[in-house]
């Protein structure tokens, strides 16, 4: 990953913004409820969806990714192939280590962009940061405050075979890489248990945005 001092990783000190990262296992339904939030108000900010923007064809980050790992990364309509290089870089940490120094300076950059363009319209709002790989990334400096969606592992394993269509081992191998679940519970400010009934999820939810707008007084009060 690239060193956090060879660029501004500063979130606004004006205003009482509160940033909000969502957070959690893979397939714990981290969208469902940032959309839940994002109907209650309060905007998102999508880490997956900033990673495919920097690496669309006109990026400076595409063509340095193609120039180390080659033509074989893009597909025949010559966008970036995501998953043959997702492969590639799961299977050698150096390559990943490249990777990130390719892409996570301009993700970063991109996020604290849309972070600032939201401060200036709205000084006193809240925001939330869906990034899955908080943790395991070290980015909780860029938030004020983690929410961790939570499911069992096992539960995250079911979802995962029935969603991606792969085998209880490959599913195994991707809980492996990542943080375990419960040990992203012990570092949350809020969780938000995600294995029953949808209308429990949004009961949970609605709580959790009253607990963030007396959070975000606290925040105001301390500035």
């Amino acid at each position: 990953m690239v060193e956090r001092d060879t660029f501004d990783l500063s979130l606004p000190e004006s205003g009482d913004l509160l940033v909000l990262g969502v957070t959690g296992g893979i397939a714990s339904g981290k969208s469902t409820v940032a959309n839940m939030l994002a109907e209650l108000g309060v905007p998102i900010i999508d880490f997956d969806l900033l990673a495919r923007q920097v690496v669309e064809p006109d990026k400076p980050a595409f063509s340095e990714i193609v120039g180390y790992f080659g033509d074989a990364v893009t597909l025949k309509d010559g966008s970036l192939d995501r998953k043959r290089l997702s492969g590639i870089v799961f299977r050698d940490p150096e390559k990943r280590k490249i990777l990130e120094r390719i892409t996570h300076p301009r993700i970063f950059e991109a996020f604290l962009h849309q972070i600032r363009e939201m401060a200036e319209k709205d000084l006193h709002g809240i925001v939330q940061a869906v990034i899955p790989l908080l943790f395991e990334v070290n980015l909780r400096h860029l938030v004020h405050k983690v929410l961790v969606v939570y499911i069992s592992p096992d539960k995250q394993i079911e979802r995962l075979t029935k969603r991606d269509k792969i085998s209880h081992k490959e599913a195994e191998n991707i809980l492996k890489a990542q943080m375990p679940i419960d040990e992203k519970v012990g570092l949350a400010d809020f969780v938000i248990r995600n294995e029953g009934h949808v209308d429990e999820t949004r009961r949970e939810v609605k709580a959790l945005w009253q607990a963030l707008q007396e959070a975000r007084q606290e925040r105001a009060g301390s500035i």
